[in-house]
């Protein structure tokens, strides 16, 4: 008799589990991301968030908290109740931050469970229209025949543009030199008017003024050609072995949230980004969807910690 009542609370809370499974999301979702309106991080969280409220028939609300390379918002979901109705939209800076930031009040690895990745999200090296070299071959031999004479501008100290920028110099053995910005708008708007020469950035923010003409791109740093500029050769290609820097964004949840929550959550991104209608809306700005299963993005994030952690030392960036 003794064991009847402890068997009873368990197939009771077994019961309630199963209940709330079936059942979510009984509200309104919050979906958290650490940057502002209108760029390229928060426009594919918009277009996730859209097509998830029609499939979920539960309004997926965007609520931007931007602010310190995202960690304002990481922590906000990092402590926020796990029952599935806060989730977070976060690209590279998660496995970025760790290394570049000093008391970081989360751990990536540790405090959130992944959902899936959403997106690919390449980056493209631009210059602009004066800038004598037409392609990366002529970049390099231009860069090393003028060392420590090219600039380039970046959104800051430690973002991704900044890091990879990083990486490719030490690949291709050039010294150009770095001017952090306070947003890749800024430079984008330089770049334009003939004040920067070079910059690295993501696609989507620069695809619209590379097609008019405005700013020359030279090369991307993917595996394959991008569709949307089919035209311009990978750094691979342009003799750069092993430049490969895939941006990437991804759905995260805070990390006791249920097994069953996140696989439900999994399922419905999955089938959001398969949808042509968001393939299409996707690859018109530059990004690709890519979902995956949570352990293939855990995985992701644990590489990318380490890979990034790594470049981070290389260039002797100081954690802030």
């Amino acid at each position: 008799m003794k064991f009847r009542v402890p068997l009873l609370a368990i197939l009771l809370t077994a019961a309630v589990s199963v209940t709330a499974a079936q059942t979510y999301p009984s509200r309104p979702i919050r979906y958290i991301v650490g940057f502002p309106p209108g760029g390229s991080t928060d426009l594919i969280a918009r277009t996730a968030a859209g097509k998830l409220t029609e499939l979920f028939g539960q309004q997926v609300v965007v609520e931007n908290r931007p602010g310190a390379g995202g960690t304002i918002a990481a922590e906000i979901a990092a402590r926020a109740t796990p029952d599935g109705y806060t989730l977070m939209h976060a690209g590279m800076t998660m496995a970025i931050n760790p290394a570049l930031r000093k008391n970081l009040p989360y751990v990536p690895l540790r405090d959130f469970a992944p959902v899936s990745r959403l997106t690919n999200l390449p980056n493209v090296l631009v210059v602009s229209n004066s800038f004598p070299a037409k392609n990366v071959a002529e970049f390099i031999a231009y860069a090393k025949a003028n060392p420590g004479k090219v600039s380039y501008g970046s959104s800051g100290v430690g973002a991704v543009p900044h890091l990879s920028m990083e990486l490719f110099k030490k690949l291709a053995g050039i010294d150009i030199v770095h001017v952090p910005y306070k947003g890749s708008a800024q430079v984008l708007t330089d770049l334009l008017g003939g004040q920067i020469p070079v910059m690295f950035d993501n696609l989507p923010a620069n695809l619209p003024h590379i097609k008019a003409g405005r700013i020359r791109a030279l090369g991307i740093p993917s595996a394959k050609r991008n569709p949307q500029l089919p035209d311009l050769p990978t750094f691979i290609e342009s003799g750069v072995a092993g430049f490969e820097v895939n941006g990437w964004l991804g759905m995260f949840a805070p990390a006791a949230t249920p097994r069953d929550v996140i696989a439900t959550l999994n399922a419905h991104v999955v089938k959001a980004l398969n949808a042509p209608d968001t393939q299409k809306r996707l690859a018109e700005h530059g990004a690709e969807a890519a979902p995956t299963t949570p352990a293939e993005f855990g995985a992701l994030l644990k590489s990318e910690t380490a890979r990034w952690a790594q470049v981070i030392r290389d260039a002797g960036v100081p954690s802030e």
